[in-house]
């Protein structure tokens, strides 16, 4: 058995406009994720970026579940002594919506080199407008 290994010049991209408005967080950062990472394709390998491009819109819509809103809490350090800092989902949403999605997403891509390549495919907007209809987009209905 032969075992097929995608060549970089071989992976086509296409490019999906995915609209959050009516999904829940995790469910649409997993499907996005493995769209990104090319798990969708007969040509997916492993160790190389095989994956499409992402561009979501009405990432202030996306939906969260249960308490949610004001029990989920971010988590970051400055890098200073005692520069942990924390916010809570409600305020993320009002101040930098597409953040949510974002930390979603990037935290279910691989660490290291290969995800950050993965990652600048990944495109949010807080509204319904994005500037990328050159590329033509096909429109991904996630359910």
């Amino acid at each position: 058995m032969k075992t097929y290994v995608a060549k970089p010049q071989d992976i086509k991209r296409d490019w999906f406009v995915v609209d959050a408005k009516t999904l829940t967080i995790g469910r649409l950062a997993s499907r996005v994720a493995s769209i990104l990472r090319g798990k969708h394709k007969t040509t997916f390998t492993p160790h190389e970026d095989t994956g499409d491009v992402v561009v979501i819109i009405n990432a202030e819509q996306v939906l969260s579940t249960g308490k949610k809103e004001k029990t989920k809490v971010y988590h970051h350090h400055t890098g200073h002594i005692g520069g942990i800092k924390s916010v809570t989902l409600e305020k993320l949403r009002s101040t930098h919506p597409e953040r949510i999605i974002q930390l979603a997403v990037k935290r279910m891509l691989p660490k290291g080199p290969l995800g950050r390549k993965m990652f600048k495919k990944l495109w949010v907007y807080k509204g319904a407008e994005h500037p990328h209809q050159a590329q033509q987009p096909k429109e991904l209905t996630l359910t």
